[in-house]
């Protein structure tokens, strides 16, 4: 799995030009499955991402996780995240997990961040035109893949 977590003031998804869903302070996820993914890379990656201590503390150093500040996190399908130019300037998507794997897992990883936020986790639509609309508060993006665990 890879994911591209973007802190934010605020975002919003707009999905097929008409249902938009919005979240205040908190983080943007933006996740990609690929085949090879698992139980153990959602795991890994449900765990980390709540817990990434990316929020400022009082004295102004990032040391508070998305769930100290009891902020949002809002999670959007991005099998682009995957994609491969290696073979030219149009990008390839076979590096991506199909429909049939991948909303499971992408489901169940939003099931696991509501379970730890204990709220409900606005989301985009796995396969729709979606429009986002972020800002980035820092700004702060962190990538993270679950097959190199930095």
């Amino acid at each position: 799995m890879r994911a591209v977590i973007q802190r934010v003031s605020e975002a919003s998804v707009t999905i097929n030009y008409s249902q938009k869903r919005s979240i205040g302070p908190g983080l943007l996820v933006l996740l990609g499955v690929a085949p090879d993914d698992r139980e153990d890379d959602l795991a890994w990656m449900a765990g980390k991402i709540p817990a990434l201590r990316i929020f400022e503390d009082p004295e102004g150093k990032m040391n508070l996780s998305v769930k100290d500040i009891q902020g949002d996190i809002m999670v959007v399908s991005q099998f682009t995240l995957f994609a491969s130019t290696k073979k030219g300037n149009r990008p390839g998507f076979s590096l991506s997990a199909p429909p049939a794997q991948a909303v499971p897992l992408y489901q169940e990883f939003v099931r696991r961040i509501e379970g730890i936020l204990d709220k409900p986790v606005p989301t985009g639509e796995f396969g729709a035109h979606m429009d986002l609309d972020i800002q980035n508060n820092g700004p702060v993006t962190i990538i993270l893949d679950s097959k190199n665990r930095e």
